[in-house]
């Protein structure tokens, strides 16, 4: 038995030393020009992967590709309202296992610069906010409004339970962390911002913590105290000149988010950048001595409800579309782009003596799927829930419902004419009579109403709306309920008397009732395709018209025949070999039933 006790002893051991020699504590400060890693001048090459955006399957690939480019640090937000989702409600499993992502990066070699602000922007449903918060009556983001204040100090103690314990300081590998983001464009507020650092301190973060704003916000966006970073200003000179004037006089000196290119919305052009036109910046950022985080390196797919929405003045509301291929150096797929082969020339010329880059890993093989046919067919309003009833309309969130889509049903005396009306629809109306559409309504072109005329009898006039994505930047973050957010009014006479059934598709189990032929209102079709092998492959959607594909139970987004996406990308990791399911909810044509799927994406075709 003492043998026994002693090599147990011995092996425990073994297991702590090597746990601490993996977790061995560095240190990581701020000099007066540079980072100090361990005492030593370091430069940050970061680029940002964002974890729920790449299948936890394929995080590990990518941060090999992150080494083989040359970067020595990932940045990632943290997105509040994919952890709590409902209030008190906490998740991080699966795609959201931060934890393990950061772990990953470390096991790669890779340091971390953690963003876990409240509010991310990042292109994301609501900027990252839980879409519960706009159920607290008074409560404001961004502000010190009480109720929010509370909710965020909740979450940020979650998060830092978490992560808190795998700074640099404590052994871990996260170097730095972000408070709020990009706060100088849209406040001033800087009692706001020493609550948000002193709640950070509060949830464990006792390390480097930093801010970023765009150049012309960094005065607002600051805190006095920390190191203020810059985004999208790439000038040596001129990035010096800004930190140095909020920093006392010196560095270090970080671009928080360089842009090698841009985001897609709905409606417009693919956002391309040639690499030749920013290797030069890049070698000169690096060359002074400045560290940088690219936004993005690598951007992935923005899948199931959780894209955003911009909305300004000038040009109204733009929802982002599922790809987030960002033209970056690694594509939607995370295969190596002519960026990337640029970018990692400069970049081995700036690399520590003795340092070699591995070899580049040989692009993912794809695939086409040839024709099925999705034969099984639910009609929407065959498979409805039970409704809530109400003398006028409910948005989705007096409904409790954050994603996805609500039926409105109302029933109007008919056998005239006149024209529908729907006062502040957010977002996207299929409009349906005695279970025929008979058109769109469409916020981005600020259609708000349709001509209709209702049959004799008794007219039911039902109304499928969508959320397109709340806003993620911007003046109107407060504006953000969906559905029919006030009245319908038909022939300039208010309806009242409204059943709601609420259809967030969190799954598409519960649409059993099968129809036959001749459906005209949304459908959902389902199938199964057979497989012998298993690659990447793309979704060719050009013939459908509107809506959202799970396979094998996966939400992989949004297509839309507008374009500038026309395909959706289905990553290997989520097939497997033999049969393969899959459901389409389709909302303009639900005769269409066959599919295929291409070898690479299109993401540049735009339609009228």
């Amino acid at each position: 038995m003492n043998k026994y006790i002693r090599c147990l002893t011995l092996l425990l051991c073994v297991c702590c030393y090597g746990a601490f020699a993996q977790r061995q504590a560095h240190t990581f400060a701020l000099g007066n020009t540079d980072f100090l890693l361990d005492g030593k001048p370091f430069q940050m090459i970061s680029g940002e992967i964002h974890y729920p955006r790449v299948p936890r399957e394929a995080w590990r690939s990518r941060m090999k590709m992150a080494k083989a480019m040359g970067l020595n640090t990932i940045g990632t937000y943290v997105f509040w309202n994919v952890h709590e989702p409902q209030k008190g409600v906490f998740n991080f499993t699966g795609n959201n296992d931060i934890v393990e992502f950061v772990n990953i990066a470390r096991q790669e070699g890779l340091w971390v610069v953690l963003r876990p602000s409240p509010y991310v922007c990042a292109e994301w449903e609501f900027g990252g906010y839980p879409y519960w918060l706009q159920n607290e009556k008074g409560l404001e983001v961004r502000s010190k409004e009480a109720q929010y204040l509370n909710e965020y100090h909740t979450y940020i103690k979650e998060v830092g339970k978490r992560l808190a314990p795998l700074q640099v300081n404590h052994g871990g590998n996260i170097i730095m962390v972000q408070i709020e983001n990009e706060y100088g464009s849209y406040g001033n507020d800087k009692d706001y911002l020493a609550i948000n650092q002193r709640m950070f301190k509060e949830a464990g973060f006792d390390g480097i913590l930093y801010t970023c704003d765009p150049a012309n916000d960094v005065k607002d966006g600051h805190l006095p105290g920390l190191m203020p970073a810059v985004n999208g200003l790439d000038k040596p000179a001129k990035v010096k000149e800004l930190i140095n004037a909020y920093h006392s006089g010196k560095g270090p000196y970080y671009i928080a988010e360089w842009y090698p290119a841009w985001f897609d919305w709905w409606g417009t052009k693919h956002h391309t950048i040639p690499a030749e036109d920013y290797a030069g910046r890049l070698d000169s950022v690096l060359a002074a001595g400045i560290s940088i985080n690219m936004y993005m390196f690598h951007g992935g797919t923005t899948r199931g409800f959780m894209n955003g929405s911009n909305f300004k003045d000038k040009t109204g509301f733009e929802p982002q579309i599922s790809s987030y291929d960002y033209d970056a150096p690694l594509d939607e797929a995370g295969n190596a782009t002519p960026k990337f082969v640029k970018f990692r020339e400069v970049i081995k010329k700036y690399l520590p003596k003795n340092v070699n880059l591995p070899e580049v890993p040989a692009a993912k093989p794809s695939m086409t799927i040839p024709t099925f046919s999705l034969k099984s067919s639910a009609a929407l309003l065959s498979n409805l829930p039970v409704p809530v009833i109400n003398k006028t309309p409910l948005t989705f969130e007096d409904l409790k419902q954050d994603y996805g889509y609500v039926l409105y049903r109302a029933k109007v005396k008919g056998g005239t004419s006149g024209i529908l009306a729907l006062k502040e629809l957010r977002d996207y109306a299929v409009v349906i009579v005695n279970g025929k559409a008979v058109g769109t309504l469409d916020r981005r072109l600020k259609q708000d109403s349709l001509h209709v005329t209702l049959p004799a009898g008794e007219a039911v006039i039902d109304i499928l709306v969508e959320n397109m994505g709340r806003i993620n930047f911007g003046k109107y973050l407060l504006q953000n309920k969906k559905g029919i957010t006030q009245s319908v009014t038909y022939a300039g006479k208010e309806v009242n008397g409204w059943q709601m059934y609420t259809l967030p598709f969190a799954d598409t189990k519960s649409f059993t009732k099968t129809t036959s032929a001749g459906v005209t209102s949304p459908v959902i079709r389902k199938g199964t395709f057979k497989l012998n092998k298993v690659a990447d492959t793309y979704l060719d959607m050009r013939r459908w018209g509107k809506g959202v594909v799970w396979v094998n139970g996966h939400n992989l987004g949004k297509y839309w025949s507008i374009g500038p996406q026309q395909t959706l990308y289905l990553p290997a990791e989520w097939l497997k070999k033999g049969n393969n399911s899959i459901e389409v909810l389709e909302l303009l044509k639900p005769e269409v039933d066959t599919l295929s799927a291409l070898d690479k994406p299109i993401l540049d075709e735009i339609r009228k």
